[in-house]
């Protein structure tokens, strides 16, 4: 039935239709956000939004009738560039990269991860200006194919949305890789959304292969529209959680560092590290620091402060940080954030065989300890001992 002149109402272009609706609502709510935050990653992410919400476009519209000369709107379907497949990749991957730093900004090199859709664009006005104004007879639309839907340009942008999700995943591994070896709070910035954001993403890619394999004809409708669906429901998920997520990255990879693992507070630091310095390989120098360190931990307690950072440490030892992150690599057999856990989880144990959980609480008692959130201390004290906190209480009969 058709409420409105222009758009045929029915099942699979009503449900596109909602999802379109959604994502340029929530693509709105996050530009007005981002800009009075000035918070870059709603900049990105309301742009992915938007691009999914035209993404949504050709086939919400051709079932609502608009590739039919009858309603006479076939010339602006072809004409108009609504799938960006090339600029889907790059702006998923800019607003990973603006969650893990706070203070990323564009660079030169950057700018080349738009030209594959810059061309993109350019081709499109080539096609609209020869079609319609030089020739004034479709010569590239003579088929009366949608050239969004081509073949080539679906699976050239699959390509470049999987490379895209690679290189995501890569600086979102550096970035949990560099926080154990640089914080003690490594769980609190895990950035469990952008696990669950790739994820997702994914998830949209493995359902285009598995689109491709069963149907490669693109441009017919036919089965895509459960493609499209599960792209709608997926888009929904996405615009909801990440207008709900207000994370901020603690640790800052600027472009830069990716490869070293370098934390800015490093790069910020006006003194500089001691230079040359030994590394610490040998029995004997690794058995020095490792006497070192223990005392402090033993002797100061420095794990009771729930924000400790590597650089905390090697500053309390007056050397160089790196120096400290081998040594307890290589002495301790861990990294950074697992060891400073582990004594937050030995402090726990003292307390709780001295009793003091029958006048505090476990939170209570763990948060003393240098614990920051009950995940954390679960986590670990169960990593250590194998057993959850009550666990270990009524086996030890404590």
């Amino acid at each position: 039935m058709d409420f409105l002149p222009h758009f045929s109402f029915n099942e699979k272009s009503s449900v596109l239709l909602i999802a379109f609706v959604h994502a340029i609502i929530f693509s709105a709510l996050l530009l007005k956000k981002g800009l009075s935050e000035q918070n870059q990653a709603s900049l990105w992410l309301s742009a992915f939004i938007f691009l999914g919400g035209l993404y949504l476009c050709p086939f919400m519209l051709g079932y609502a009738g608009w590739y039919s000369d009858k309603l006479g709107y076939h010339e602006f379907m072809f004409f108009v560039p609504f799938q960006q497949l090339f600029l889907i990749g790059p702006v998923f991957y800019f607003y990973v990269k603006s969650l893990l730093d706070r203070k990323l900004s564009l660079r030169k090199p950057d700018l080349l991860h738009f030209v594959p859709a810059l061309l993109y664009a350019v081709y499109s006005l080539v096609v609209f200006i020869t079609d319609k104004f030089i020739l004034d007879e479709f010569y590239f639309y003579a088929d009366g194919r949608d050239k969004d839907l081509a073949f080539w340009y679906q699976m050239a942008g699959l390509i470049s949305m999987l490379a895209y999700l690679v290189m995501s995943l890569r600086a979102y591994f550096r970035y949990r890789a560099l926080s154990l070896q640089e914080v003690s709070y490594a769980d609190e910035i895990a950035f469990s959304w952008i696990k669950h954001f790739t994820m997702a993403f994914g998830l949209i890619l493995v359902l285009r292969v598995l689109f491709f394999i069963l149907n490669p004809e693109w441009g017919a409708f036919g089965s895509k529209y459960w493609y499209y669906l599960c792209f709608s429901i997926l888009l929904v998920y996405i615009s909801i959680n990440g207008f709900a997520q207000t994370i901020r990255a603690t640790i800052s990879l600027r472009p830069q560092l990716l490869g070293s693992f370098a934390p800015l507070a490093q790069q910020a630091s006006p003194a500089p590290d001691p230079s040359p310095v030994p590394e610490p390989a040998s029995t004997e120098v690794l058995d020095s620091w490792k006497e070192k360190i223990s005392h402090l931990f033993e002797a100061e307690e420095v794990y009771k402060k729930p924000d400790l950072t590597l650089t905390d440490l090697a500053s309390q030892l007056e050397t160089n940080r790196n120096i400290i992150s081998k040594a307890i690599n290589q002495a301790f057999g861990m990294n950074f954030n697992d060891f400073v856990n582990q004594k937050r989880a030995e402090a726990v144990i003292t307390q709780l065989q001295q009793g003091a959980h029958h006048l505090n609480t476990l939170l209570g008692i763990a948060l003393d300890c240098g614990f920051n959130s009950k995940t954390t201390f679960n986590r670990a004290f169960k990593k250590y001992t194998g057993t959850t906190p009550r666990q270990f209480i009524v086996k030890n009969q404590l």
